[in-house]
């Protein structure tokens, strides 16, 4: 009794402990437990027998006088004891299935517990592997205990009957579910959990929260607590704005980096686990390369190791000696060298064994490949390296160089790099994938160069410490060792530092470029966007002349049109455009800057100088429209616009992505948005992933209204996707507008954890929706129909349009939520901290009317001058960050938007050419790309300067943009100064005075 009591308790978690990767048991997993009923029969103990399998199950009888007879489900870590109900005499022999391994097991039941045989027996359980149809008997005191495998379902007598989910008992830890993550301890790790992992039960010789800290350079209590909330399915942007007291305030691309190599380390794990299950498989593991394996922190590493395993792979030189016997005598030259007689080895029919000299090269061969894959040995070369310098060299291949003028253009391209060299801590990142793509297009060369120093260094090292014989050895055996660690540093090791340092630089250099696509691609959604004006869109064009389209301030289309305004018929085409521009109201025209935009620019510039659209004050801009035609002959376009020709479609975008970038830029795939560079040589997986999650994250921040809304834009909110916002719109479509975020739940698909995670990025606005209940209310009228005048008539009653008609008891509650409206579903407060709001607010007597009002300011501050934050967190039992969003929510106005803290277009009214630029003209432009080598800013002279990174110090950066998540991006607003100017190639050369 007291045995099973004290091993049942829940173990304290441990730091050093990896269980955290252990996801909870799905809910999909059922169990069944019945009422355990005693027998009047002692079992007898079963026998371990070694038969082969059998098909057919066969029942275990126990001898009179047993106990009890229980059947028991284990899983990996959660094991449910369920007992059936048997009151037939049971015979006293017992048979025994050949299929069963006698095992020890530990119950755990409130009513009858049974004393355990030993600790020892719960750790072999847990550490057991799990494997199909295998069943175990064993007897513990008067109990004959059978294990089987878990199931979805359980057979009694003929009937199938489907278990209930049970998640009463674990071994160690309570159920998932059972936790809410608001109640986690501030700043230490979050308790670790059993249950499923998605990599399953593989463990490594290393701690991944702690190699992840390093590779992050992030806290460890901050990284575990982001590995439980990824693996509890929890978004970037959720955690970063609502989990911040658990990830040390972690921004979004810190966490994309942390999610990354957590990837990266989980590919490593799953490669290892995966060669020693081939290598078991094949007899061929032994302990010293199992040991091996789980020390690999690499993917690289784990190849370095099995490459000479895999199938159809050929023999290596070590596997052939070991064939022949080598192995032992390989041991004894470092053991017991005294003991080493190379002439008992000789086999004079034996290739390989034939003399002394075939038995010396086995013996170091085998000795080399054992230096290779010691894990000191590798570790105590790359110290090396790391003190001294590595350097990494590439020359213009032989082949082509012999090449005349096939080559000759893409040779040009690289030329930088014909004889370039460079120290592997020094080379930039740009240079790094210069030289693979010249290496890939095999018009470079590539070499690692190592000093003389570190293979000296190593040698002696080798011979005199680590690979020392452990007693005296004949100089002919020093000689072997010597020997053996020269050809392992040549032929194993030195091609593995190699590939290691390419690898890693290349991986660098591709995770650098992917973050700076992703920074560019944040700073251009995020640019403000122009509201209230009425806007002009052009595609310019030559031979099929320039499209036209002119949209509201609300975004639709209000006329379209060709103009041809660069031949003969331009005065004709200046006409047209005044009178659409006068009739419209519009005053302002966005260019795109594709062909002719120069020539366009131009023509309008020459207009507005001479007042041609008197009285209006016209202004231009340039803008980015890259991705404009492949989004206009896009399916999403051509739903969004059927009547419209694909050439007038571009048009209509680049109008918007002025009035509303965000909005606009989501509908085309964000690698052909055109920012970043190298972009088709980095991992396209990691390219699309990042910027996908990048654009998740501005929408999320920037919020989106869900009643007016597209489904193309929510579908990007965190935790939604295309069918979950198809659901949205089909809801809203049927039932009229949201009036609360309580609705999301009763959309098809959104369950509980959608709902955590979208509920607190979407806007209710009241305003909205009394439009969408107008518009609706008009539609219906103007149909006609009972069910029409009825929806009107509970759209005036309620703001419920279209939502009657509902007769069942589940329609009625749903519409009983929607006529309550909450104040707090227009601010950034998530509704799990709906109370904790309510409360403050009645602490500084405040009111949800006041919400984004000054009056509201005013009690905070009040509030706040009496008591400290962390006082008022303490009060209110939250979380400094969570108090913190809370306010944020209470105080902001209602058109508050984060993209006003962000640049806007700029607009103009003349043009410069680059023929009035000087050396030391100081000019004020705007960021167009941002790459790993400079940043190219357009100054508005029709070409783009570059200012090359090594003028980008910290000294010329605001404080807000030293942060590398910060940096320069398109739409920034910089102050440069010309340093040369090249009228041959169009050339522009900056240098970066302040950033505006």
């Amino acid at each position: 009794m007291s045995g099973i009591t004290q091993l049942s308790q829940k173990r304290p978690f441990s730091e050093d402990d990896d269980s955290f990767l252990n996801a909870s048991e799905s809910d999909s997993e059922e169990e069944e437990e019945e009422e355990w009923i005693p027998t009047n029969k002692i079992a007898r103990k079963p026998k371990r027998s070694t038969a082969k399998p059998v098909t057919a199950k066969k029942k275990v009888k126990p001898e009179a006088g047993s106990t009890c007879t229980i059947k028991t489900s284990v899983k990996r870590s959660t094991m449910k004891t369920a007992v059936k109900k048997n009151r037939k005499k049971t015979p006293e022999k017992t048979k025994v299935d050949p299929t069963v391994m006698s095992h020890p097991m530990v119950l755990n039941n409130s009513e009858d517990k049974l004393p355990l045989q030993t600790e020892q027996d719960l750790e072999s359980l847990k550490r057991m592997p799990q494997q199909p149809a295998i069943q175990i008997k064993k007897e513990i005191g008067h109990c004959v205990v059978k294990v089987e495998q878990p199931s979805t379902s359980t057979y009694l007598g003929d009937r199938k009957i489907k278990e209930e989910p049970d998640v009463s008992f674990t071994w160690e830890e309570p159920a998932l579910k059972k936790q809410k993550t608001e109640n986690y301890p501030d700043g230490k790790p979050v308790k670790p959990q059993r249950g499923r992992v998605e990599i399953g039960e593989m463990q490594m010789n290393w701690n991944i929260t702690q190699v992840l800290s390093e590779r992050t350079n992030t806290d460890a209590w901050a990284c575990a607590n982001v590995i439980r909330l990824f693996k509890e399915e929890n978004t970037i942007p959720f955690i970063a704005r609502y989990r911040k007291e658990l990830t040390n305030n972690m921004d979004a691309d810190t966490l994309r980096e942390v999610q990354q190599t957590l990837e990266e380390l989980t590919t490593v794990i799953k490669k290892a686990h995966s060669a020693i299950q081939k290598l078991a498989k094949d007899e061929k593991l032994t302990p010293f390369l199992n040991k091996t394996l789980l020390n690999c922190q690499t993917v690289e590493g784990v190849e370095h190791v099995f490459a000479p395993y895999k199938s159809g792979s050929k023999k290596t030189k070590a596997q052939q000696a070991r064939q022949l016997g080598l192995e032992p005598a390989a041991n004894l030259l470092i053991d017991r060298p005294g003991e080493l007689n190379l002439n008992n080895y000789i086999k004079t029919n034996v290739k390989g064994l034939s003399n002394v000299g075939e038995i010396e090269t086995g013996i170091r061969h085998i000795l080399a490949d054992m230096m290779s894959k010691d894990t000191e040995t590798l570790n105590h070369i790359r110290k090396l390296c790391e003190q001294n310098v590595v350097f990494i060299q590439s020359t213009l291949a032989k082949a082509t160089a012999k090449e005349k003028d096939g080559h000759k253009k893409d040779t040009e391209k690289f030329r930088l790099y014909h004889n370039f060299s460079s120290s592997i801590g020094n080379i930039h990142h740009h240079q790094t994938l210069a030289i693979n793509r010249g290496e890939k297009l095999k018009i470079l060369t590539v070499k690692v160069s190592v000093p003389d120093r570190v293979k000296n260094e190593f040698c002696r090292w080798c011979i005199n410490e680590r690979w020392r014989p452990r007693y005296f050895a004949r100089p002919e055996l020093m000689t072997v060792l010597k020997d053996s660690v020269e050809d392992s540093y040549k032929r194993l090791i030195y091609p593995l530092l190699c590939r290691e340092f390419r690898s890693r630089l290349s991986t660098d250099a591709e995770k650098e470029s992917v973050a700076m696509f992703g920074r560019n691609l944040r700073q251009l959604l995020l640019i403000n966007p122009v509201r209230g004006r009425v806007l002009m869109g052009i595609d310019p064009g030559f031979k099929h002349g320039c499209k036209i389209s002119i949209i509201s301030a609300t975004g639709q289309i209000l006329h379209t049109d060709v103009i041809y305004i660069l031949d003969q018929g331009a005065q004709r085409e200046a006409e047209k455009i005044r009178h659409l521009l006068h009739k419209y109201s519009c005053s302002t025209i966005v260019i795109g800057n594709g062909t002719a935009c120069r020539e366009t620019e131009s023509f309008f510039a020459d207009l507005i100088n001479r007042k041609y659209f008197a009285p209006l004050d016209v202004v231009y801009c340039i803008t980015n429209e890259a991705g404009a035609s492949i989004y206009s002959v896009s399916p999403e376009a051509a739903k969004e616009m059927p009547d419209l020709d694909p050439n007038i479609r571009s048009a209509v975008s680049i109008a918007r992505r002025v009035q509303d970038p965000l909005a606009e830029l989501v509908k085309i795939e964000p690698k052909h948005i055109g920012v970043g560079m190298y972009q088709h040589d980095v991992s396209q997986t990691l390219l699309k992933a990042t910027l996908d999650s990048v654009v998740e994250e501005c929408v999320s921040f920037v919020g989106v209204d869900i009643n007016i809304s597209s489904e193309t834009l929510m579908r990007h909110v965190a935790g939604l996707n295309a069918s979950r916002a198809k659901n949205i719109i089909e809801w809203r479509e049927k039932n009229g507008p949201f009036i609360n975020r309580e609705q999301l739940k009763e959309v098809k698909g959104l369950g509980p954890k959608t709902f955590q995670q979208c509920a607190g990025f979407i806007r209710i606005n009241p305003e909205n929706t009394k439009n969408f209940c107008s518009n609706q209310q008009m539609s219906n009228s103007a149909a006609g129909g009972q069910q029409a005048a009825e929806a009107g008539s509970s759209s005036k009653a309620g703001g419920q349009g279209g939502a009657t008609g509902k007769t069942s008891k589940k329609k009625g509650k749903s519409q009983r939520t929607s006529m309550q409206p909450n104040p707090l579903d227009r601010t950034c407060i998530h509704p799990e901290s709906y109370n904790t709001a309510m409360r403050f607010l009645s602490f500084i007597s405040g009111d949800l009317s006041d919400i984004g009002r000054p009056s509201m300011q005013c009690n905070v501050n009040a509030a706040l001058q009496t008591s400290s934050m962390d006082a008022l967190a303490e009060k209110f039992e939250t979380t400094v960050p969570t108090l913190q969003t809370i306010i944020d929510g209470l105080v902001q106005p209602h058109d508050y938007d984060i993209r006003a803290g962000f640049e806007q277009q700029d607009f103009k009214r003349n043009i410069v050419s680059l023929d009035d630029l000087r050396t030391g003209t100081v000019l004020t432009g705007r960021v167009e790309n941002a790459t790993l080598f400079g940043v190219f800013v357009d100054v508005g002279v029709g070409r783009s300067g570059l200012i090359p990174i090594r003028y980008i110090t910290a000294a010329k950066l605001p404080v807000t943009k030293k942060r590398r998540s910060l940096g320069l991006g398109p739409g920034e607003r910089v102050e440069v100064k010309v340093l040369e100017i090249d009228h041959v190639r169009n050339r522009i050369s900056l240098d970066l005075i302040r950033v505006l």
